[in-house]
């Protein structure tokens, strides 16, 4: 069962008006989105997106009765365009992005996410667009390979594992998780403590084929403009790279417009459109232990101010 992380941080975080308009840009299981709605009134809105159709067809069918709901299918790298054909740029008061996998796209065998679950080696979370997991390691050059897996997995030992997998591909194009969970295991040389050997790989291949990264830059731009003045934004990571971005991009909004280096300028004067609100928060002990894939999870909340 998919368990929210961070849940009750998260809420508190964003203010929740009960007249209010939200976004919860990575529905998944709709575990945040319900909690929103709880607080909301009969006048808010709530407006989640998501690109998987396994979520959008989860959402319809729980939240179908609710007017205050709506579903859109597709990547919140879209938040601008969705909310300019919604006439609401300027008025969403709180944004939530849970940038985790949810469980059962994990625990989905046919889905290829996990190398715990042996399925089609897939990865994409719109099946209906994008290349596959399988395209990409039976496709690749060894150094787009070692690339990735060192970019977006921060794996020590990419090159080597690539160049197993392009020796592998010659004698038997790459189809299933098992598969490719085998070969890059053994090509793995040293082992950390309590991680499964290609966990840095399956992450690497899943980041690049979604764009996550990508994805999550530019929704990150498009919040600010898209708030209402006084809307907050809440962000949730789980690994270091996405994390950075987050941290990074709340840091250099809250510093605001800085001046070209030499010129004079008081601090008052600097425009300033958006604020960090808090310190990192990560998950209790507590929720940890109920749920361990929790524990890697940070929460960032910021404001916009003007």
């Amino acid at each position: 069962m998919h368990q929210s992380v961070l849940l009750h941080e998260s809420l508190d975080g964003l203010l929740i008006k009960p007249d209010g308009v939200y976004v919860d840009g990575t529905f998944g299981r709709g575990g945040h989105s319900r909690a929103i709605l709880e607080k909301l009134g009969p006048k808010g809105r709530l407006i989640a997106i998501d690109k998987d159709l396994a979520a959008i067809a989860h959402a319809n069918a729980t939240f179908k009765d609710d007017t205050r709901f709506q579903i859109i299918q597709g990547t919140f790298a879209s938040l601008k365009s969705m909310m300019m054909d919604l006439n609401l740029v300027g008025k969403i008061d709180g944004i939530l992005l849970d940038l985790g996998v949810s469980s059962p796209q994990l625990d989905d065998p046919d889905r290829g996410f996990s190398f715990n679950h042996d399925g089609p080696l897939d990865m994409r979370m719109d099946t209906t667009r994008g290349i596959t997991a399988a395209e990409f390691v039976n496709e690749s050059s060894i150094a787009e390979m070692s690339r990735v897996f060192k970019e977006y997995g921060e794996e020590r030992f990419a090159k080597r594992i690539a160049t197993a997998i392009a020796t592998e591909r010659v004698i038997e194009p790459f189809t299933t998780t098992a598969k490719l969970s085998e070969v890059v295991k053994a090509a793995n040389p040293r082992w950390e403590k309590h991680k499964h050997p290609a966990t840095r790989v399956f992450q690497a291949i899943r980041i690049y084929v979604n764009q996550e990264l990508t994805d999550l830059s530019t929704c990150l731009q498009d919040c600010i403009e898209v708030l209402a003045k006084s809307g907050r934004l809440a962000v949730i990571s789980f690994h270091s790279l996405e994390d950075r971005i987050v941290k990074q991009f709340m840091r250099k909004e809250s510093l605001g417009e800085q001046p070209p280096r030499g010129v004079p300028i008081r601090a008052v004067d600097i425009k300033r459109h958006f604020q960090s609100v808090g310190k990192a928060i990560k998950p209790s002990d507590e929720e940890v232990a109920v749920n361990v894939r929790s524990r890697s999870a940070v929460l960032r909340i910021g404001e916009k101010i003007a």
